[in-house]
């Protein structure tokens, strides 16, 4: 499977960076990056490794990697910083326009330091929905964002409190590799994509997520 991202900036240009949504498909828990190849193992399985295939690295190498050192404290460089983040997100996008299989929405605050919208996993034919919610922290690019999916927060040992999830043993080595190359369309690809690849299901054979639609059969 590969990675497949559309987008709809507002007012549908390139030069509005101020606000966007971004739309991007579920694919496997490969990890990798243009800048960082490596072999990883599944959370689930730790004596299981696994190699991110073909179509995963021509995807993940369509993200263009940024050049500006900055975070949101440095305000002569953190425009330059933003308008590099949005431009990897519009170009990885526009690359894969063409497939039809979205799994996530996000938009930014004018100041592109607090990042809020949605993303969802189809299992079984299924769609669940998650809010997904993080901010830009001062140290970055050093310190990767904390991506929050709150309505599972306490559901999975995976996960830290405020719903946090956990990216601490596969994707925090990759990113500290990386700066300032990574962004957040790196954040969204490398770390969110993978982690509800593998706790989703996991959570559902559970009974810890259940669809809305199994939810108002058993209420009636």
């Amino acid at each position: 499977t590969c990675r497949d991202f559309c987008f709809e900036s507002a007012g549908n240009t390139c030069e509005d960076y101020n606000s966007f949504r971004c739309f991007s498909s579920h694919v496997s828990t490969s990890e990798w990056s243009g800048a960082d190849t490596q072999t990883t193992r599944s959370r689930s399985d730790p004596n299981r490794g696994i190699m991110a295939d073909e179509a995963t690295r021509r995807a993940v190498s369509q993200i263009p990697l940024l050049k500006t050192h900055a975070g949101p404290r440095e305000r002569a460089l953190w425009p330059q910083r933003l308008k590099e983040e949005y431009q990897a997100l519009i170009r990885f996008v526009e690359q894969n326009k063409a497939a039809d299989n979205d799994w996530f929405r996000l938009e930014s605050n004018p100041e592109g330091t607090r990042w809020t919208g949605t993303c969802w996993f189809v299992h079984q034919l299924l769609r669940y929905e998650f809010r997904v919610e993080f901010d830009i922290p001062v140290t970055y690019p050093e310190t990767a964002p904390e991506v929050a999916v709150p309505e599972l927060d306490g559901k999975t040992a995976k996960m830290f409190r405020g719903g946090k999830i956990c990216l601490t043993e596969h994707f925090a080595p990759l990113w500290a590799r990386n700066v300032p190359r990574f962004g957040i369309a790196h954040l969204m690809a490398l770390g969110l994509a993978p982690w509800l690849a593998v706790e989703i299901p996991d959570l559902i054979s559970k009974g810890h997520v259940v669809h809305k639609e199994k939810q108002r059969d058993v209420a009636e």
